[in-house]
């Protein structure tokens, strides 16, 4: 087989379940790399990409409770370097373990990875990510004193919570430093939690107040560093239309035409599956000679042996590659 570039996407709730602890990630992380590591010993090369949902929620928790005149709290681009930061370094330790069990001498680096968005993006004008802890409607009332510009919304009868823009990614601005790593026999670990959200200002990136959602910014990632594959990993094998319903049916080979028909036809989450499809149809309309792969971090064995998994391309396929 052809060696292949090849980005993986992990979900945030993958690293962290019910235990919030260090200890209980860097487990999850090592159980995480038994099946990564996969992929090496079949000789691609490898890019890991990853979600912070409930870290950052969690770090941003931690910044409130903290927040003095002396000691502010930090701006949410930073909490979201934080993060890459900290998920990045529990991911390599995990990797170069596996790596030397099984004998293999590679390294594994972790890049801080910038993703710029577009400051006429419409989704700066209508904030829906929810972010943070939740609030009292007199508390939201001394946050917005203080902080005006903040907006909150109500949150299924929990309280409010600050939401904030979710624009769609234009570059990712270590792309460059990233394949430079690939080239070297390095693996890079990127765009985690869908990277920090820079503007372009003349020679200047600014972070701003906005989280991109971890899917697209995999995508944009895979498509600016000519991956072959771009492997999207959530938490069933495989797509599926008329979900939990007596119709259910899933999707193994699939076309873009065919995703976007059931798109029109509402079958996928917006909160869910959809941004997942979404960012899949989005990297083989940019590479039609690769492939999106959508399946569960526990399938990728089979999916590495048979096919198994939900296999996006841009032209009508009939069987799994």
């Amino acid at each position: 087989m052809t060696a292949r570039k090849i980005v993986v996407a992990l979900g945030g709730n993958a690293i962290l379940a019910s235990d919030a602890s260090a200890q209980a990630q860097q487990r999850a992380l090592r159980e995480t790399a038994k099946y990564l590591v996969k992929f090496i010993q079949q000789g691609d090369s490898l890019i890991i990409s990853h979600g912070n949902g409930p870290q950052v929620g969690n770090l941003l928790l931690q910044q409130v409770a903290g927040n003095t005149p002396d000691n502010p709290a930090m701006p949410l681009d930073t909490a979201v370097a934080m993060t890459q930061g900290s998920i990045g370094y529990w991911l390599q330790n995990a990797m170069a373990a596996e790596l030397a069990d099984l004998g293999i001498e590679m390294d594994v680096a972790t890049v801080v990875t910038q993703v710029v968005v577009d400051e006429n993006d419409p989704a700066f004008d209508t904030p829906t990510k929810p972010i943070g802890p939740f609030y009292t409607s007199k508390e939201v009332a001394d946050i917005q004193s203080a902080n005006p510009e903040f907006q909150f919304v109500e949150d299924a009868g929990r309280g409010y919570r600050r939401v904030v823009p979710s624009p769609r990614p234009i570059g990712v601005v270590e792309a460059g430093a990233v394949n430079q790593l690939v080239n070297a026999g390095i693996i890079p670990i990127a765009a985690g939690g869908g990277g920090v959200p820079v503007i372009r200002h003349g020679h200047e990136l600014i972070g701003c107040e906005a989280v991109i959602d971890k899917d697209f910014a995999s995508e944009k990632l895979a498509e600016r560093v000519g991956a072959d594959q771009l492997i999207i990993l959530t938490a069933v094998d495989h797509v599926y239309v008329n979900f939990n319903t007596p119709k259910q049916q899933q999707l193994t080979a699939v076309s873009v035409d065919e995703l976007q028909q059931h798109i029109t036809d509402g079958q996928f989450a917006a909160g869910s599956m959809l941004p997942k499809v979404e960012a899949a149809i989005e990297f083989v309309t940019h590479r039609p000679e690769g492939q999106a792969v959508i399946t569960s971090l526990t399938n990728l064995g089979q999916f590495i042996e048979t096919g198994s998994g939900t296999v996006i391309s841009a032209v009508n396929v009939e069987t799994n590659v």
